[in-house]
C-alpha cells in the first residue's frame, strides 16, 4: 500500500493559507470602497453647502452667518482632510494584503508543481518498468520459439 506523500498535506495548508489570505484581501478591498464613498459623501456635502452660498448671492447675508458658514466650512474641510488619511491608510493596507495573497498564491502553486513532478516522474519510471516486463516477455518468447523450432 502506497504512503500519502507529506506534500498533500502542505499543499492542503498552502491552500488553506491562500484562501485566508483572499478573504483578507476581500476585507480590505471592501473597507478602501467603503472609506472612499465616505469621502466623496463629505465631498458632496461640502459642494452642496458652496451651492446653497452661492445660491444667496446678490442677498444680503448677516455678517454672523457668513463668519458661520465659513467656520462650518472649514470644518467641513479638516474632516476631508481627515478622511484622505483614512482612505490612504485603507489603501496601503488594501496593497498590503494583495501582496500577502500573491505571496500565498505563489507557495500553493510551488507545491502543486512539485506535486506535478514528482507524479510524471512515478509515470515514468512505471511505463520503464512495464517496458521492461514487455521487453524481457518478447524475449523469452523469442527463446522458447528459437528451442521449438531448433529442436
Amino acid at each position: 500500500m502506497a504512503t500519502k506523500d507529506p506534500l498533500f498535506t502542505v499543499l492542503k495548508l498552502a491552500k488553506d493559507a491562500e484562501e485566508q489570505a483572499a478573504l483578507k484581501l476581500k476585507a480590505a478591498q471592501f473597507e478602501h470602497q467603503k472609506r472612499l464613498n465616505q469621502l466623496q459623501a463629505l465631498r458632496d456635502y461640502r459642494l452642496d453647502y458652496m451651492r446653497q452660498l452661492a445660491a444667496q448671492q446678490g442677498q444680503p447675508i448677516r455678517a454672523d452667518y457668513y463668519q458661520q458658514f465659513h467656520r462650518f466650512v472649514r470644518q467641513v474641510d479638516e474632516a476631508i482632510k481627515q478622511q484622505l488619511a483614512v482612505v490612504a491608510e485603507a489603501d496601503r493596507q488594501k496593497q498590503h494584503r494583495q501582496q500577502h495573497w500573491m505571496e500565498k498564491q505563489q507557495k500553493r502553486k510551488a507545491v502543486e508543481m512539485l506535486l506535478e513532478k514528482k507524479a510524471s516522474q512515478r509515470q515514468q519510471r512505471a511505463d520503464k518498468q512495464e517496458q521492461k516486463l514487455i521487453d524481457e516477455f518478447a524475449a523469452q518468447q523469442f527463446l522458447r520459439r528459437k528451442l521449438t523450432n531448433g529442436i
